[in-house]
């Protein structure tokens, strides 16, 4: 069962409370619920105290829904339902998620996106029907621009969805020269990109970057051990990654080409949705050039190199027309870093 008692309360919530409790709920299954939506669900009780919460199982699992019914139990009864995604209105490998409402006899649903897929959609037409109050479209875009994005993107678009993330000083270098700096942020904001790893489904480099830093790519605690959760290891480009490297393993995967729209098609033949890409400059501006990448994780620290490895390699001359911009959603600070969270424009 994905249920999350720490997230019961013991006062009121507000709808906005319970809603940022539902997105808690579903950032805390992604990575592992794909192809379905990472969707989370807080039930309230008639009183507004949260006594159900929960996120979407791996698929042909339960969805989030009736696993918050479930632990609310009576206590569900006139209460509110508050949940990420539209209750899904369809017969799949598990009941549709109205009906389980329905019969809890819950008097309210809050939902913050509807349901693009046509199979699913339709939920709070049903639901309506039946007498419930809905309330659609609910902190929408916190969740459109945020932990639901990639499935979203996938559904519009059927390509994986390209976070592409950086680390850099205020002047805009990832390493010194001689790259002896391999720590640039700090370790607050390298426990965030770990923590950020275990949710993603695949890690994109280039051969470059195998050949020059060895790295594992994998999602580890502070402590050194790994996450549950760990995603796909992709390298990009025709040069063979030797046996020796670290990145290798069961989870591990070559895409021989240096076309990223051929490594795309690839990828989305694997099913991947949700990739971040952590490659080196050259890779990085491979993808941005190709017009992939849909949002950026950008950690800044305040430090000044003066000269070094660029974060992104482009053409050699530019023009200001020749710009990419991206609209930021969020700016969260890291001990002495800062996170800056942006969307394609």
């Amino acid at each position: 069962m994905a249920v999350f008692p720490d997230l019961l309360t013991a006062t009121p919530l507000s709808d906005a409370a319970a809603m940022r409790l539902a997105i808690e709920a579903g950032q805390r299954v992604r990575g592992t619920t794909y192809p379905n939506p990472p969707v989370g669900c807080v039930v309230l009780d008639a009183a507004g105290i949260a006594v159900g919460a929960a996120g979407t199982q791996p698929a042909g699992g339960l969805h989030a829904e009736p696993q918050a019914l479930a632990m609310a139990g009576q206590r569900a009864r006139g209460g509110t339902a508050v949940v990420t995604l539209e209750p899904c209105n369809h017969q799949g490998r598990t009941p549709p998620c109205t009906a389980a409402l329905h019969r809890a006899g819950v008097a309210r649903v809050v939902f913050a996106v509807s349901d693009p897929n046509p199979v699913a959609a339709g939920g709070s037409a049903w639901l309506q029907q039946q007498g419930i109050e809905v309330v659609a479209d609910y902190s929408r875009p916190e969740v459109a621009d945020g932990y639901l994005r990639p499935w979203l993107h996938w559904q519009r678009t059927r390509r994986p969805h390209i976070t592409l993330k950086t680390a850099a000083t205020v002047d805009g270098f990832a390493a010194a020269t001689d790259r002896t700096s391999q720590w640039i942020t700090g370790a607050e904001a390298r426990g965030r990109v770990h923590a950020d790893r275990s949710r993603r489904q695949a890690i994109v480099v280039g051969t470059g970057t195998v050949a020059a830093d060895d790295p594992r790519l994998s999602a580890r605690y502070d402590s050194g051990e790994l996450y549950d959760n760990q995603p796909l290891r992709i390298v990009v480009g025709r040069t063979e990654v030797s046996q020796e490297a670290r990145i290798r393993g069961e989870n591990f995967r070559q895409i021989r080409t240096h076309d990223i729209g051929v490594a795309l098609e690839v990828m989305a033949d694997m099913g991947l949705i949700d990739v971040l890409v952590e490659g080196g400059p050259r890779l990085a501006g491979a993808f941005l050039q190709a017009g992939a990448v849909d949002a950026i994780e950008s950690y800044v620290a305040p430090a000044f190199l003066g000269s070094g490895l660029p974060v992104t390699a482009g053409p050699e001359h530019t023009s200001i027309t020749d710009i990419t911009r991206f609209r930021t959603v969020s700016v969260e600070q890291l001990g002495a870093d800062v996170l800056i969270r942006a969307v394609r424009s």
